[in-house]
């Protein structure tokens, strides 16, 4: 079992797979910071120095007692962390759309299939006519 383990484990397919996922990971988190530090900024700027991270609906306040501990936190709906996710949704599908892109340009292209030449039995064919003339 250890070793259809370690086969399935060394296989071209899971390693690829593995890779593939770091890579994701590593390519989200620049996307997000770029969403979060960059893009979002222009946003709120054109939009009137408006931070979408900070739009909410509250549905309930949170209450804070005498002391000043909050004994119920907030509730809310995050809308504008949402259109935050959406922006940065559009943008990791345009960077992933520009990656594939990019390498299936780097491809070569299939070569084409070489004509199909005569079979031997046309050869054959061909040289007992020509014998007999």
């Amino acid at each position: 079992m250890l070793k259809e383990f370690k086969n399935f484990i060394m296989t071209g397919n899971v390693i690829d797979f593995a890779v593939a996922v770091i890579m994701a990971t590593a390519l989200g988190a620049v996307i997000n910071g770029f969403v979060n530090n960059i893009v979002m900024p222009f946003v709120g700027h054109f939009a009137g120095g408006v931070d979408f991270a900070d739009k909410k609906i509250v549905l309930d306040e949170a209450v804070v007692d005498a002391a000043g501990v909050v004994t119920s936190p907030e509730n809310a709906i995050m809308w504008g962390s949402w259109i935050n996710t959406i922006i940065n949704l559009i943008i990791v599908g345009f960077i992933m759309f520009l990656i594939v892109k990019a390498y299936n340009k780097t491809k070569a292209p299939e070569p084409e299939a070489a004509p199909a030449g005569p079979t031997a039995e046309e050869l054959l064919t061909e040289i007992r006519d020509s014998l007999k003339k």
